[in-house]
């Protein structure tokens, strides 16, 4: 988790205000709507996995308009926060909840490393950057979308897998459990 965290906060650094209206590989946002859907889900994984009642939000991510003011140290504390409170044992065990549903800690554990991976690489394939990611943390993402792809598909928050030669890197085959084309560029 603290090699993910890394990674998608190193990016969200190098983001400017003229990236902000750029495609992303996740098709329904832009590089403004991924770091508002960050923004947004953040503090309620993170009261989930604390355990702890759910904040109050927006009534939606669509109408939120969460990247505003010093959006970036928001958005890269949160993700400290994130890392740090599943460093805690305890979150990754028993059950949680979630959006009104009991869920396992582990779950949500996994979610947040996906969260971290995928929309980590979304934001930096946006900007055009090849950065290297963390081994360790492609390898975790690709364990637990194997778990949970087919599931998410069924609740149309992953499209459908992407094939990719199973000698692929680990962060390509998460991407594709995912729906992402690893071979996505931006336009221009």
């Amino acid at each position: 988790m603290p090699a993910a965290a890394r990674d998608l906060t190193d990016v969200v650094r190098d983001i400017g205000r003229r990236d902000l209206d750029r495609p992303t590989p996740c098709t329904d946002y832009t590089v403004r709507g991924l770091l508002n859907h960050l923004l947004y889900w953040g503090p309620s994984l993170l009261t989930a996995v604390r355990k702890e009642d759910p904040p109050p939000r927006a009534a939606s991510e669509e109408t939120a308009a969460l990247v505003t003011g010093d959006w970036q140290r928001r958005l890269c504390d949160l993700v400290a926060d994130l890392a740090d409170a599943l460093s805690d044992k305890k979150a990754w065990q028993g059950t949680t909840t979630m959006g009104g549903g009991e869920l396992p800690g582990s779950m949500i554990g996994g979610m947040v490393l996906v969260e971290f991976v995928v929309h980590g690489w979304d934001l930096a394939t946006a900007l055009g950057s090849q950065r290297p990611w963390s081994p360790e943390a492609a390898v975790g993402a690709e364990d637990v979308l194997r778990g949970m792809a087919e599931q998410g598909r069924q609740m149309n928050v992953f499209g459908p897998a992407v094939a990719v030669p199973a000698s692929a890197p680990a962060l390509d085959r998460a991407l594709a459990l995912s729906g992402r084309d690893p071979a996505w560029q931006p336009l221009g």
